[in-house]
């Protein structure tokens, strides 16, 4: 989910659960607002439980009686809000094995905002604060352009990075340069991206098929080459990116990444500037 609220893709969560308990992944959140969402929870599918765990320190992912929540789960969301606390909280801890256990046992999982922000291979930590494109396109290796790897491993998300609010926010120039820098530091030697509009998401099944739904478009990125320009204090040169706009409504495919239903086009990073064709904006 790129954002906001999105009944649709909650009770699609909830319904692939299978009556089992369903279990939301917070931090530093209020117990009245996290109660008031597992009613709304409850209320969309018949569930045996809705309940959040709400984290407040990295020592939190050390909690024997929170793992065995997280191991009872049949469908697992990463709520919205800050991801760095996400990665400062979990990453290398009890909490992030329970969660890729979650996953390589067929279970569901999924994420809004923050939420979605770490589900991909790689993913903007935002660990300083967040970034904005002009920023990040004038300077690749800016202080805040924080990129985290080897948290959750979804095999489908495997070689991707995820954004939310992507064009309300005006983020196609920082995701970008994320893709480079994926590229730049050997990382991988390609890469995708998948960035959803707020108010939207991204239904994706189990056989790789995704259906967009919502107010909005996602957006489907793969970068295949290496930038030509991408260092410190230096605007970004970077060519070829592909990009397939998909609608709500509209079908993609992650495993043979095409897509019915949508757009493609081309986008090119030129000293700072992100390029679209002229019958095509960068939206």
């Amino acid at each position: 989910m790129g954002g906001g609220e999105q009944n649709p893709a909650l009770t699609f969560l909830c319904e692939r659960a299978n009556g089992g308990d369903f279990l939301i992944l917070r931090a530093n959140t209020e117990d009245d607002y996290a109660q008031k969402v597992n009613e709304e929870i409850r209320a969309l599918c018949p569930l045996n439980s809705a309940a959040t765990i709400i984290f407040s320190e990295r020592d939190d992912a050390d909690d024997r009686k929170l793992l065995e929540r997280i191991a009872q789960a049949e469908a697992i969301f990463i709520a919205g809000g800050d991801q760095s606390n996400y990665v400062r909280f979990w990453q290398d801890t009890p909490v992030e094995e329970a969660l890729n256990r979650h996953i390589a046992a067929g279970k569901p999982i999924g994420g809004s905002s923050a939420g979605l922000a770490v589900l991909g291979e790689f993913s903007f930590s935002s660990m300083i604060d967040t970034i904005h494109s002009p920023d990040a396109l004038a300077d690749p290796y800016g202080n805040k352009v924080t990129i985290s790897r080897d948290f959750l491993r979804i095999p489908l998300l495997a070689g991707t990075i995820t954004d939310t609010h992507f064009a309300k926010r005006d983020r196609m120039g920082r995701l970008v340069v994320f893709l480079a820098r994926i590229l730049e530091d050997g990382w991988a030697k390609q890469v995708r991206a998948i960035a959803v509009e707020e108010g939207s998401a991204v239904l994706l099944e189990t056989d790789g098929e995704a259906k967009v739904i919502g107010s909005g478009p996602a957006y489907f990125l793969e970068a295949k080459n290496s930038p030509q320009v991408c260092r410190q204090k230096t605007p970004l040169s970077f060519r070829g990116i592909t990009v397939h706009r998909a609608p709500p409504g509209a079908s993609f495919n992650v495993k043979n990444w095409k897509g019915t239903g949508g757009d493609d086009y081309q986008l090119s990073a030129v000293n700072g500037e992100i390029k679209a064709p002229s019958n095509h904006g960068v939206y």
